[in-house]
């Protein structure tokens, strides 16, 4: 059975207090299958009343480094990782699979919130069905991915304020503190 024909269940949209902004990170190797990823995303991101930037990379494999830059350079709440690998006659399909997809992994897990909408298909039909907006919209199945974790972070980001330790620097000056008037 075709995943297309399958019923799946989608989250409900998040909504935002402030602003979000994503970026959007394309490899556009495929140029018509990422046109169709980027207009899916950015349906998704405006949806939510976010606003986006696009940049394009060369590959898939440079889609994690992208991003990395990015939350190290930038002020981006998420991102949307887009492309397309097709299967060709080596090994190298596995190698940018495997490899972008645990980039990205290990960058969420630092806690950057990213959506990742590079697929990893047999032929330009799979590829096709899945990139088209009015199919499976994976370009936007992506935002809204990293509009969900954007929402997940905002949401315990905020709980986490003002808890943990005590600064070194005050440990010191409690326990000097406690211990009365020095040469009392």
């Amino acid at each position: 059975m075709m995943a297309a024909s399958v019923e799946h269940y989608t989250l409900e949209r998040p909504t935002f207090d402030k602003p979000v902004k994503l970026l959007i990170v394309v490899a556009p190797y495929y140029k018509d299958i990422a046109d169709q990823l980027i207009a899916g995303a950015r349906a998704e991101i405006e949806a939510c009343d976010g606003t986006h930037d696009l940049i394009e990379v060369p590959g898939a494999l440079e889609v994690p480094t992208a991003i990395g830059i990015a939350e190290r350079m930038s002020n981006f709440d998420g991102y949307v990782a887009l492309g397309c690998i097709i299967r060709g006659e080596t090994t190298h399909y596995d190698t940018v699979c495997n490899d972008s997809s645990r980039a990205l992994s290990l960058l969420g897990l630092q806690g950057l919130c990213i959506g990742n909408g590079i697929l990893t298909v047999e032929n330009m039909l799979q590829a096709e069905a899945r990139a088209q907006a009015a199919g499976q919209n994976k370009g936007g199945g992506a935002a809204a991915a990293a509009l969900h974790l954007i929402a997940l972070s905002r949401k315990w980001g905020a709980a986490r304020k003002g808890v943990g330790f005590v600064p070194a620097r005050d440990e010191y000056q409690i326990a000097a503190d406690s211990k009365g008037p020095k040469n009392a």
